[in-house]
């Protein structure tokens, strides 16, 4: 028995509650992850888990064993990691996922750069908009804007970006210009609404304006908005707009091709959007990954310069 497989084996299991999943985790057969577990309780001489057809809890003896091994494990990762890095030259896979409109128009675009710099590395990229479980799907990393409500994982500000209200040219030769947020509330005027993750629903969002000189009190009103559609995906939210179907509030990068383009024209210009802050979030066993802590550093550089 590899008694540092065992232990992994062993982690993997009470982290996704399954041997299959532990296994695909791994990549490993379900029956190699049962042997493991079974080989190190036997090197132990003592029962780890409970096991039912249906669930898999931990012993009394197997709680400690998890977090010690859980310390170990993560002592061991950090030095391994760490021995490239001191040389400058981080190597490893990482396995991200980001949301769609921020791969295609941000950083698949700038993934030279990174390679450039860090050769020996391997990215794994998602694509979505989803509530992904880490531990569950072997992901390192998550970007993501807004705030992280998963407590168990370990955020880290990458910087906000800023936001405006934007229509289709047909929109608003058809529904007119809203002079105000309320009117978003409708009957004339609708939004798009998007879906985030952590409550698979819109939120309202903040607008404000000065309504005097410079440094006295603001106007703030809150937006939820009237809609009929209401998407889970970046690049439908921004199709949808462009489609004419409704007012939407996109980041900058996003709106600044169609922009150009003329199928999207800034509307209640005189209003400011609270920024949207943008997150990178990992499990707490992740933290001193310095194939992670590259992109991190990489990833805040590049966003500096599409706030």
């Amino acid at each position: 028995m590899d008694r540092i497989d065992a232990m992994h084996a062993f982690v993997k299991v009470v982290e996704t509650g399954s041997f299959t999943k532990a296994a695909d985790a791994l990549h490993i057969s379900r029956t190699s992850a049962t042997q493991l577990v079974q080989q190190l309780e036997a090197h132990l001489r003592v029962s780890l888990l409970h096991r039912t057809t249906r669930t898999i809890t931990l012993t009394q003896a197997g709680s400690l064993y998890y977090e010690q091994a859980v310390q170990w494990l993560d002592g061991l990762h950090r030095i391994e990691s760490d021995l490239p890095h001191l040389q400058g030259t981080p190597k490893g896979r990482l396995r991200v996922d980001v949301p769609a409109p921020l791969a295609s128009m941000v950083l698949v675009p700038a993934l030279g750069d990174f390679f450039a710099r860090y050769p020996g590395v391997e990215l794994h990229m998602g694509v979505s908009d989803r509530i992904v479980n880490l531990l569950h799907e072997g992901i390192d990393c998550v970007v993501r804007g807004g705030p992280i409500e998963d407590q168990s994982l370990t955020a880290k500000k990458l910087g906000h970006l800023q936001l405006a209200a934007y229509a289709a040219p047909a929109y608003v030769a058809r529904q007119g210009l809203p002079e105000h947020p309320r009117d978003l509330e409708g009957p004339t005027h609708s939004m798009v609404g998007f879906l985030w993750e952590y409550r698979n629903q819109p939120q309202p969002y903040a607008m404000h304006r000065q309504t005097g000189p410079t440094g006295q009190t603001a106007e703030v009103q809150q937006v939820l908005g009237h809609y009929t559609l209401a998407l889970n995906d970046g690049n439908a939210y921004l199709a949808a707009a462009q489609a004419g179907l409704g007012v939407v509030l996109l980041p900058h990068y996003m709106a600044r091709e169609a922009l150009a383009a003329g199928r999207l024209q800034p509307v209640l210009t005189d209003w400011q959007v609270a920024p949207m802050p943008m997150h990178i979030a990992f499990h707490r066993t992740k933290h001193h990954n310095a194939v992670l802590r590259a992109f991190i550093d990489w990833l805040a550089e590049l966003l500096t310069d599409i706030r």
